[in-house]
């Protein structure tokens, strides 16, 4: 059973992740899956005196789409700080046994995640395997 661990935010709802997802399930039918989506910067904001973050939101949405369409088991779900290379760091010390990364970005010119290299320092830095999703930005 290997445990997969989703780092995403604009692309949450591109179909291109949700085809890696069900690719990754048919691969192992007992794979688990784990939802990472950092803040973006001002994205919180107070309604009625509770704070509401759009990346737990997010991240809560995306695990309802992803177990009602592609069967997926979502065990866990996750936000981190705006750098996703520290959310990735935060979320592998808690030492939950991941096996690979996914990560979903936007495409190339667009991405500041890829801009940042982010793949190919995950890669390196955690030393897991990263299935890199290039997706279309999606409303859910």
């Amino acid at each position: 059973m290997a445990q997969y661990l989703i780092v995403t935010h604009k692309t949450a709802f591109a179909p291109e992740l949700r085809d890696k997802v069900r690719e990754l399930i048919g691969e192992d039918a007992n794979a688990v899956f784990a939802i990472l989506v950092p803040e973006s910067p001002g994205e919180n904001y107070t309604w009625e005196g509770e704070t509401i973050s759009p990346a737990q939101e997010t991240a809560e949405a995306l695990m309802e789409s992803l177990e009602t369409s592609v069967g997926a088991r979502v065990n866990r779900i996750a936000v981190g700080p705006e750098d996703p290379l520290q959310a990735i760091a935060g979320e592998l010390s808690l030492d939950k046994g991941y096996d690979a990364l996914v990560i979903s970005t936007l495409p190339l010119g667009v991405s500041h995640w890829l801009r940042m290299d982010l793949v190919h320092q995950a890669a390196r830095k955690f030393g897991l395997p990263v299935h890199h999703v290039i997706g279309t930005p999606v409303k859910n």
